[in-house]
């Protein structure tokens, strides 16, 4: 069945190539970026890959205003919605006795308070649409265990909000036929891991962090963005359409496994 989807973060990474596999299923995508240029270039790349149509915008999902517009400007321009992904988010790490109260602040309205407004922006133009449909919020490992190396607290506060939201916000709106599921992806070949990294520190810091996979992920490599992207838009599709509240973990084993090795 074909549907028509919005995509908070869908600039880069996990977003990114959520857009490409739905375009891949000839489903019409709406890309929403806070960097306009790169919901663009996301855009091309959907078109390329066979979506039924595509669209794009600059949004920031800690605006209500201008979050509430786009949806509705997306769906003048592509028809009902069907499903959303909300995988806007940042990451900034600090050992907790060093976390400025600012950064804290951050990472919480980013993460946790945007996810709020594009859940409930969501499920308003689905209720008010009388339509069913899936939304999909992008957690973390993080909000489920503690980081061995630490300075994760902000982003794991906001993952573990997320999560907590998601059981909520599936028993609020099962009765309207709209169902709420996080996807907790473990690490990923993405452009946040190496946020603010270019050149050789880049390469040195993707080598090292693939020999950390190779040894700690049962899997023992990191996730291509596209494995991840496939199981989102499976919770998206009819083919989880018994599926609410719950949680797809795609960590290769990560949470699965003791820090013991005896």
């Amino acid at each position: 069945m074909t549907r028509t989807i919005l995509i908070t973060g869908g600039g880069s990474g996990i977003g990114r190539a959520t857009a490409s596999e739905a375009a891949r299923r000839g489903w019409a995508v709406g890309i929403l970026d806070r960097d306009g240029e790169s919901a663009e270039r996301a855009a091309a790349e959907a078109r390329r890959n066979g979506a039924r149509s595509v669209w794009s915008a600059a949004s920031d999902v800690t605006d209500e205003r201008e979050l509430v517009d786009t949806f509705d400007a997306a769906s003048t321009a592509l028809g009902p919605v069907d499903g959303v992904t909300v995988s806007a988010g940042i990451e900034i790490n600090a050992p907790l006795p060093h976390m400025p109260l600012e950064t804290w602040r951050r990472v919480l309205d980013v993460n946790l308070t945007g996810t709020f407004l594009t859940v409930r922006t969501a499920a308003r133009a689905l209720r008010d649409a009388g339509r069913p449909g899936s939304i999909v919020c992008v957690s973390s490992p993080s909000a489920f265990v503690g980081f061995a190396g630490g300075s994760n607290s902000a982003y794991g506060a906001s993952k573990g909000g997320v999560s907590a939201f998601v059981r909520a916000a599936a028993i609020d709106l099962a009765a309207d036929g709209i169902r709420v599921n996080a996807l907790v992806p473990g690490a990923t070949d993405t452009p946040m891991l190496y946020f603010g990294l270019d050149g050789a520190e880049l390469e040195a810091e993707r080598a090292r962090l693939r020999d950390a996979a190779a040894r700690q992920i049962p899997l023992r490599r990191m996730a291509d963005p596209a494995e991840i992207a496939r199981a989102a838009v499976w919770l998206l599709s009819d083919e989880a359409s018994y599926v609410t509240g719950s949680h797809l973990v795609c960590d290769g084993g990560l949470t699965a496994k003791s820090a013991n090795d005896f």
